[in-house]
């Protein structure tokens, strides 16, 4: 699926290096799951998407955060995934996610199971998902008029 073209534009005020990792994390979710619909925030704090086979936020599987120093790559529902052979953090009732500087140090295997576990969770809650679409669309939710972003 190619990315909603407001997304370069969105992730263009951080640096290069955070830039790169990511559309590199974005395109591994895409590629693996292609029926997935990616939603874009431009919020106050940070660039985020959720993927989910649905076009609501409630039905994500993971998301991306874009901070300036690093990139978190979640879960939605990370507390309830069976297959967490990665080290997740957080310490809500629900969301998990690692931070991330460097695509080389994304554990992509390990992920991919996690991701499979975490799209069999949503589609327990929502068995709707179960039918496949045949390819994902990247929308632009919502964009915050205020933001902080880094200085370059």
């Amino acid at each position: 699926m190619e990315a909603n073209i407001k997304l370069m534009g969105f992730i263009q005020p951080y640096d290069k290096r955070i830039q790169e990792l990511t559309i590199q994390l974005r395109d591994y979710v895409v590629n693996l799951v292609p029926e997935a619909n990616e939603l874009i925030w431009d919020n106050y704090n940070a660039v985020a998407m959720a993927y989910s086979k649905s076009e609501k936020l409630k039905d994500a599987f993971c998301h991306i955060s874009v901070y300036a120093k690093h990139v978190n790559f979640g879960f939605n529902r990370g507390a309830e995934l069976k297959n967490n052979s990665v080290k997740l953090e957080g310490k809500g009732k629900l969301i998990r996610h690692i931070s991330l500087t460097a695509f080389e140090s994304f554990p992509k295997e390990a992920m991919e199971k996690m991701i499979w576990d975490a799209v069999e969770i949503s589609e327990k809650y929502n068995t709707d998902l179960r039918e496949k679409q045949t390819t994902g669309k990247s929308l632009v939710m919502s964009v915050s008029e205020k933001k902080i972003r880094p200085m370059k």
